[in-house]
């Protein structure tokens, strides 16, 4: 068996094609081996030391490196597990992946739903697959498509939105699922100032490094934000939020006195979070 490898636009993922049908349609993205737990493959890729991400498409395995390790140390392990995962005819998953709505609108939206999850199956995942993430649909209502944006994925979001509205007039916006709780802050002038800014001028930097900033809530004198993409996980982001972004919140909202950090926002009944390390920093 020859397993063929492939670079992508991102250096530490690399493509493993091992002449085989991977997925029958669409794809898997998966960012740790707690999420891996269903797919036997992305199982044993995560038991190598320094393997971070792992994703499926059609007729490829893509497996995401730290900085820290090189290629040439990894590819043989990754090689062997992937070879022996296919010559054995073992499944890729354990049970078929069901995609949870979060949201379900009428008989009109049901079927506008349909729509956008075939063009994200034949044109966004594609995209999305070839930087190592994945877009899974959550629901329509109202003009909102709501997205589970993986990985790399969350830095395409413009686009994303771009695309469904240009196929489907009747979408409005693209949001991450995750926001689908009702936040009266983002509806106030200062919330809505602040959306304008993200979008307009801060994003556009922060999108040219794979990132993207996301307005999660404003409360009181309060915002929270929401790192994606490359911004999540990436030693510089602190110092971004702090020399960039908090200066220019407050410029255009003077009354905002802190800025917290809930990048590993999960929902819920809190008011908002459930914290990762050391819970949401204030900034």
């Amino acid at each position: 068996m020859f397993i063929q490898t492939e670079q992508t636009p991102d250096p530490a993922t690399l493509k493993f094609l091992p002449g085989h049908e991977v997925m029958a349609s669409g794809t898997a993205h998966f960012s740790d081996a707690e999420s891996a737990k269903r797919s036997p493959l992305a199982e044993r890729l995560f038991a190598i030391e320094s393997v971070i991400g792992v994703s499926f498409g059609s007729d490829f395995v893509s497996v995401t490196k730290s900085d820290d390790t090189e290629w040439h140390l990894l590819k043989p392990a990754i090689l062997g597990i992937i070879m022996e995962h296919f010559v054995a005819n073992r499944p890729v998953f354990l049970e078929e992946e069901e995609e949870a709505l979060v949201w379900e609108g009428d008989e009109e939206e049901k079927e506008i739903a349909g729509k956008i999850k075939e063009l994200i199956d034949t044109r966004i995942r594609p995209a999305a697959a070839d930087s190592g993430g994945n877009v899974v649909f959550k629901g329509f209502k109202e003009g909102i498509v709501l997205l589970d944006m993986q990985g790399p994925a969350t830095a395409l979001k413009s686009a994303i939105e771009n695309t469904l509205r240009h196929y489907l007039p009747s979408v409005v916006e693209v949001r991450d699922y995750r926001d689908a709780i009702p936040k009266p802050g983002l509806d106030t002038p200062e919330g809505q100032a602040i959306r304008r800014l993200l979008d307009e001028k801060i994003n556009p930097g922060v999108a040219a490094h794979g990132g993207h900033i996301s307005l999660v809530d404003v409360k009181d004198n309060t915002v929270y934000i929401r790192l994606e993409g490359g911004c999540q996980g990436c030693g510089m982001a602190d110092v971004t939020l702090k020399q960039g972004v908090v200066q220019e919140i407050q410029a255009v909202v003077p009354a905002i006195a802190e800025v917290l950090d809930v990048t590993d926002h999960a929902g819920g009944k809190n008011p908002y979070y459930q914290p990762g390390k050391g819970g949401a920093s204030p900034l």
